[in-house]
């Protein structure tokens, strides 16, 4: 028997470190979370997802009463962006999310299970690395790729 461990390097930054544009990213995530339809769980999320031709792409958490058919604000801006811009690779995606107190979220936000698998096979498909800021109400969380979060990820070349 061997013992492992998985490391995970990110950074913690505050809001006037953020370059301009991942400042507008972060931005537009946040306006992103006033669209969310959450009236059963009151917890709003954003996402602005960027991609490699520029354009950016929102998206928000939508939920039904049938909770397993609502879906995801990241799943929502990287389905939408696939949907209209299919060749356009996605180098950034920006998450906030509001709880239900309203107010955005002291620690940030990291993706559900189900929406990592969805972004570990985009930044498989496009064969490079997704950026990901998770916004909190005082910092950000830099990843350089999905990846850092989702260390034993299941492709189709596992298939």
């Amino acid at each position: 028997m061997k013992d492992a461990c998985i490391h995970v390097d990110y950074r913690i930054c505050s809001f006037d470190e953020l370059s301009a544009d991942d400042l507008a990213l972060v931005e537009q995530a946040k306006a992103a979370t006033h669209n969310s339809f959450s009236p059963y769980s009151h917890f709003s999320v954003g996402a602005a997802l960027l991609l490699d031709n520029g354009v950016v792409v929102q998206g928000a958490n939508q939920e039904n009463a049938s909770f397993t058919t609502g879906l995801c604000a990241e799943r929502t801006a990287a389905f939408y962006a696939n949907a209209h811009y299919p060749d356009a690779a996605p180098t950034t995606l920006a998450i906030a999310a509001r709880g239900t107190d309203g107010e955005f979220t002291v620690e940030p936000v990291s993706p559900c299970g189900a929406c990592r698998q969805v972004l570990v096979e985009i930044e498989h498909r496009y064969g490079r690395p997704m950026r990901l800021l998770l916004v909190g109400r005082d910092c950000v969380y830099e990843l350089k790729s999905i990846k850092d979060i989702v260390p034993f990820s299941f492709t189709d070349d596992a298939l």
